[in-house]
């Protein structure tokens, strides 16, 4: 693959990511906006504070253009790094085309956000010690690169397995030993429970699985607009190839 056509795959990835950030953008307004609004009541209905803090930021700007600006500068940002890694995986992984390569790297990206978060979930204001948030937060980019080097290796581990065992019974065994390092993980890196007392537990699991939704949309939504943009790219490089072995004749 030269370097026009990463460069092209890279623009690609980058305009698809922007498309699935509106529509993450979209769940993120109507889902998580709401009960982002009611932590924040409950945190101000029972916070020990005197004084009213006066907001360098409005809540209605953070939920509108803070909201949109944070989510689409993410999801091209994103877009440019699944591209270049598309790059890295077509035709290494398998006799794959560019639309399963590109839904299998949606899939594994949202395997890699999902590893951390079921051991250290989002939590919604007023849900969370202050204290221990640069250890919350060390710990889950921890899990996150755990999560990656163990799908790596859970890949590789497939692939040795493959000529042994036939591809099926390789990828399960790749899966269940990725599930058990996992496992391990979680069982050895410490936990926290930060919910303070009285708060809505509905909200808490509707505000989680709401967070779950926006990484699902958007990954679901590159994974089609990309492996349909990388298929145009990767079907024409024969015929360019092609174009330019046959010299022109007079």
């Amino acid at each position: 693959m030269n370097s026009v056509t990463i460069r092209t795959l890279l623009v690609r990835g980058m305009l698809a990511g922007l498309a699935a950030g509106v529509v993450a953008l979209v769940v993120a307004f109507l889902l998580g906006e709401p009960r982002v609004d009611a932590a924040i009541a409950f945190e101000e209905a029972h916070s020990h504070g005197h004084g009213h803090e006066v907001e360098v930021v409005s809540r209605g700007m953070q939920s509108t253009a803070g909201l949109a600006t944070g989510v689409l500068v993410y999801g091209v940002a994103l877009g440019g790094i699944a591209a270049l890694v598309f790059c890295f995986m077509l035709g290494r992984i398998g006799r794959f085309g560019a639309r399963t390569t590109a839904a299998l790297l949606a899939g594994a990206a949202l395997l890699v956000y999902l590893v951390p978060f079921l051991k250290y979930p989002a939590n919604p204001p007023a849900v969370g010690d202050p204290d221990t948030i640069g250890q919350r937060t060390a710990l889950y980019f921890l899990m996150m690169l755990l999560g990656i080097l163990l799908a790596v290796g859970a890949t590789l581990l497939g692939r040795r397995l493959a000529p042994k065992l036939g591809n099926w019974y390789a990828t399960v065994a790749a899966g269940v030993a990725f599930v058990v390092a996992v496992g391990i993980a979680y069982a050895f890196l410490p936990s926290y429970d930060n919910v303070p007392h009285g708060f809505p537990g509905t909200l808490l699991w509707q505000f989680r699985l709401t967070t779950i939704a926006i990484q699902l949309v958007l990954w679901t939504a590159f994974g089609l607009v990309f492996g349909h943009l990388a298929e145009r790219v990767v079907a024409a490089r024969p015929e360019a190839t092609t174009a330019e072995a046959v010299p022109a004749t007079s």
